[in-house]
């Protein structure tokens, strides 16, 4: 967190108590989350902060590069850590959950793609929508029959 907030200073940003307490929910919860839903976790230790200040500083750490802004299509925007490692994601359109993955067969065939096509990635993501365990049958890994 220091040098998040060195850096904080560098951009003429102040520490303050509410951002601090904010950036410790934050990075603790290990989700993706929107706006009011850190908010509601955030003012469960500190009842003052609003959520705009919730959303000014985590477009300070965006922009920072400490966050990433990411739209699943709900209509609302959820925000994840950069300090993970990459993962590409599992979104349930029936509950909206979010889950993390990792697959180095993804990551290898989308290298070799962009090669074959003359192409120069900075970065990607990928989100594969679907139903979740919970809100569906269990998938079979198999086509239909």
């Amino acid at each position: 967190m220091r040098r998040i907030d060195a850096e904080i200073a560098a951009e003429g940003g102040k520490r303050s108590r509410s951002r601090a307490q904010i950036m410790e929910v934050f990075f603790r919860s290990g989700r993706h989350l929107t706006v009011d839903e850190l908010t509601r976790k955030v003012r469960v230790r500190n009842r003052n902060i609003g959520s705009a200040t919730v959303y000014r500083t985590l477009k300070l750490l965006s922009r920072l590069g400490y966050v990433k802004e990411l739209d699943f299509g709900e209509g609302v925007k959820r925000y994840e850590s950069s300090l993970t490692a990459h993962h590409d994601h599992l979104v349930c359109t029936e509950c909206g959950k979010v889950s993390e993955f990792e697959e180095p067969r993804i990551e290898s065939l989308q290298e070799e793609v962009a090669r074959e096509h003359g192409f120069s990635p900075t970065m990607h993501r990928l989100a594969i929508y679907g139903v979740c365990g919970r809100c569906g049958p269990p998938a079979t890994g198999k086509g239909e029959e």
